[in-house]
């Protein structure tokens, strides 16, 4: 049942045209030469080659200072080359593979022909050296996308491994897969909740922090729906599943999880494009450092330009960049996770940055969505009773929470075959037979739209209308109550730069107006179809501007369109609707409003810390380029840097998934 609503703007319903927003998937892979596997990263497997060639290095060093002035030793070769390849085969594997391939300028390529040509100019150790210390780099690199990658799939942990159904008097355990809807199943305290379903028996407390980053237990008992993922705490619980496995809220949300990182943003998407035209101009310049001035510069010696174009294409590896930023945004995505907020990309933290104006629904965004009925007011010689049983009845077949609270205060068994011709009206109501009487419940538009004379329009609260054969019966009011932290959001809002906070509701205006006034919003749209709230958002849109971002916020399947349409959509993943959830590009696991102003400020925060590292890998090897080219850097200087600058920016992006 879409949210009633009683007071009627000029007595004529709003209409306008659903639009459909097509976003850009942005799905690219992320092209550069060097290459991070999904695998879990073994730290005691890569140390042991690396101390091997620390070891080999060392007794270099001492063989080539006890040979000093003795060239081209064979002996120095002989402990030198086997360091050089074990640190640096990876690399040169995989600079000859790229090449074939078609890809020749990577970073690959750059330590390749650096090394072998500091091994030509008789360098052995500064060669070993570049290897050596570019694995060390890598290795720290590796080691920090691996702890990314993990904080990413702690949240895979929930997974249910099983599920306890009870078939025949007799319980078995079996795969989550193999449950129908309806079939019973039990969890024992210290289960896991393997499906979505409804509590028919027992009552516990459940830990619910895999799924909404909060530590307090709520309590469940019978008649409370539950998601899969959630951890029974204390009592044993007897649950009516609802939804298939692959249709469950865990299964959806391990879905994002995994996808979370497949749409880039434009900072990962330049740099990448950076990185393909960079490395080539680095390759040629380096060339031309080495070749061009001892052709034109009187007195030039040829090594010491060979040197320092060795210089300069060591500091120009790019690899420290091209990791450490899309490790920004993991970390970005990753740490947001921890704290119940599924983002579906870096494109959409970096969107979260431009946010100058967000957009709630009201009934299960910033309200409870738990309605109760606060009064029934029969008309026309109709009973509060029969009132209420009419309602109950024409709403029997409505998952909407005013439908359930209605059905709830009746506190009978409704017989479904009393109920025909069940029919609802999108942004209105229901219209049914019943017990062979057409009976119509629904808001005021509903009234006016079937030309049902009554008396008052505009009655103060949610409100569901009733007729009766084309005659009025009397309305029910039903009362909603502001999420606990709705106020705290909207202030949280405002202290991250949010000009504008509006609220879209088809409830009435009354209540849309006490509502937006106890919460200080800017502005609100009441008795709006689905449709309006599409046409209100299109609206609020083409006024932000062009840089700036419009986030909707909503639950309900009603809500999807809107979400598709804005900027950036947000869903309550609690409460909301699996269309609501699917189309959104942040989803809220907690519920709770004020998370909306969390997820802006943690896009905030990887967007500084991605451009923090941008700005500071750029001016190191900026610095060490004149540096090199003017001949006052060394090639182990060089290494140094280039090692330094990408462990710096790699200790930076973690920074973000820790949430300092």
């Amino acid at each position: 049942m879409p949210k009633p609503s009683s007071n009627h703007s000029g007595c004529s319903s709003c209409a306008g045209d659903e639009h459909q927003h097509d976003r850009d998937d942005r799905n690219h892979d992320h092209d550069h030469g060097h290459s991070h596997g999904d695998g879990e990263f073994n730290l005691k497997a890569e140390l042991a080659p690396v101390i091997l060639v620390v070891i080999l290095f060392t007794l270099g060093l001492i063989f080539e200072k006890q040979l000093h002035g003795t060239p081209y030793s064979v002996g120095e070769y002989l402990v030198f080359i086997p360091a050089y390849l074990l640190s640096g085969w990876n690399v040169l594997t995989s600079a000859g593979r790229n090449i074939l391939r078609g890809r020749v300028f990577d970073e690959n390529f750059l330590m390749t022909i650096a090394t072998l040509g500091a091994i030509a100019i008789h360098l052995l150790p500064e060669a070993v050296a570049v290897m050596l210390f570019f694995r060390v780099g890598e290795l720290f690199q590796e080691f920090a996308v691996g702890r990314s990658k993990r904080s990413i799939k702690s949240l895979l942990e929930f997974r249910p491994d099983y599920a306890n159904l009870k078939a025949n008097g007799e319980v078995k355990k079996v795969s989550p897969d193999e449950v129908a809807v309806g079939d019973l199943i039990i969890v024992k305290p210290g289960e896991k909740i393997p499906l979505d379903g409804k509590i028919v028996e027992g009552e516990a407390q459940l830990d619910t922090s895999a799924l909404t980053g909060e530590s307090v237990p709520r309590t469940a008992k019978v008649g409370d729906s539950v998601l899969a993922g959630t951890i029974d705490k204390t009592g044993v619980l007897t649950i009516e599943v609802s939804k298939l496995f692959g249709e469950s809220s865990v299964s959806k949300i391990l879905d994002l999880v995994q996808n979370a990182t497949s749409k880039k943003s434009e900072s990962e998407k330049f740099i990448t494009q950076f990185a393909r035209y960079y490395t080539p101009v680095v390759v040629f310049l380096s060339l031309g450092v080495a070749i061009l001035p001892p052709l034109f510069i009187a007195g030039a010696d040829r090594y010491q330009w060979v040197y320092r174009a060795l210089i300069l294409l060591v500091i120009s590896c790019p690899c420290g960049l091209v990791i450490s930023i899309p490790l920004g945004y993991f970390g970005g995505v990753g740490g947001a996770a921890k704290r119940g907020i599924l983002v579906k990309g870096s494109t959409f933290l970096d969107a979260l940055t431009r946010v100058k104006t967000v957009v709630f629904d009201k009934t299960g965004t910033l309200t409870k969505g738990v309605f109760k009925v606060a009064q029934i007011v029969p008309k026309n010689g109709v009973t509060q009773d029969e009132l209420l049983q009419l309602a109950a009845e024409v709403e029997s077949h409505s998952n909407h929470p005013v439908a359930e609270s209605i059905r709830e205060a009746y506190g009978k068994k409704i017989d479904d075959s009393q109920v025909e011709a069940y029919e609802e009206i999108a942004g209105h109501g229901i219209r049914a037979l019943v017990r062979n009487r057409l009976v119509i419940a629904g808001n005021d538009r509903l009234l006016h739209r079937e030309n049902i004379s009554h008396d008052d329009c505009d009655i103060k609260g949610t409100v569901v209308h009733l007729a009766v054969d084309k005659g009025y019966a009397g309305y029910i009011v039903i009362a909603d109550e502001l999420k606990d932290d709705a106020f705290q959001a909207i202030q949280a809002l405002k202290k991250q730069g949010v000009e504008q906070t509006v609220m879209l509701t088809g409830d009435n205006r009354a209540v849309a107006e006490r509502v937006a006034q106890n919460l200080g919003l800017d502005a609100y749209y009441a008795e709006l179809l689905p449709e309006g709230k599409v046409e209100a958002i299109e609206k609020l849109i083409s006024q932000s501007g062009k840089n700036n971002k419009v986030v909707f916020v909503g639950d309900g399947i009603n809500d999807a369109p809107v979400i598709a349409r804005a900027d950036v959509g947000m869903a309550m993943g609690g409460l909301g609707s699996d269309a609501a959830i699917e189309t959104a590009d942040v989803v809220i696991m907690t519920d709770a409003p004020s998370k909306v102003a969390e997820a802006i400020k943690t896009g905030k925060k990887t967007r500084q810390i991605v451009w923090q590292n941008i700005i500071l890998a750029m001016s190191v090897k900026g610095v060490f380029i004149l540096l090199g080219a003017f001949g006052l850097a060394t090639l182990w200087e060089a290494v140094f840097a280039d090692v330094g600058v990408a462990l710096l920016a790699i200790l930076n992006a973690g920074r973000v998934l820790r949430g300092s």
